[in-house]
């Protein structure tokens, strides 16, 4: 594919690609951005086992539904909510994002194919418990945006790294800077800069340069 042919340019990630094979990135294509941000708000903190089980519960209020319609989560008292295991915070979060959902500035996924990234992570950042790390892994992961770098997740900071034998993390605008190298597929690069990161920590300590 184009991406891994780009990527490939650079011997640092020609070896890592071979060792880890072609990109899995397991893009959520039927899921709404809508329910993406709800997602994104109960993993926030939480192991993903922990998270899955609140959402389970949450789901559970609402049996009739595939995932819960925002205007039925406002409608549902706070405390029922809080009985799922969210804190006070999420709660607040969650609801503000349905709120943004009713009222048009959370897009549905056909409403988001018109808008660019800059776009979107500018309205969706303006939700109550919603950064720019949330959006961009909408946008990778929700929205399959092939051209997303994160400059300050620890995770692809980490993975780059290791991936050149570094000392210290490059700082999220050096990482931008460098970055640009990778385009059009930016988020492929993340991918495969997460996966660095995981090899280190399955080798352990002595991986760490």
């Amino acid at each position: 594919m184009e991406g891994v042919r780009h990527l490939s340019k650079d011997e640092r990630f020609a070896a890592l690609i071979g060792r880890v094979g072609r990109p899995r990135l397991d893009i959520q294509r039927q899921r709404s951005p809508y329910e993406a941000l709800v997602r994104a708000i109960a993993h926030q903190q939480l192991h993903g086992r922990a998270a899955e089980a609140i959402l389970g519960r949450f789901s559970a209020l609402f049996p009739n539904n595939i995932f819960p319609e925002p205007d039925a989560v406002i409608a549902t008292d706070e405390t029922t909510l809080r009985g799922c295991g969210f804190s006070t915070s999420k709660v607040a979060a969650i609801r503000d994002i349905c709120a943004k959902a009713l009222d048009g500035t959370v897009p549905t996924r056909r409403q988001s194919l018109r808008l660019t990234d800059a776009a979107l992570i500018e309205r969706l950042t303006t939700i109550r418990g919603v950064g720019r790390w949330t959006v961009e892994m909408l946008l990778i992961f929700t929205l399959g945006r092939p051209d997303v770098l994160p400059v300050d997740d620890f995770g692809v900071r980490e993975g780059y790294r290791v991936l050149h034998g570094l000392d210290a993390q490059p700082k999220p605008k050096q990482l931008g800077e460098i970055g640009q190298a990778w385009a059009p597929h930016r988020s492929l690069a993340t991918w495969y800069l997460y996966r660095a990161a995981e090899e280190s920590r399955q080798q352990g300590p002595t991986s760490r340069a």
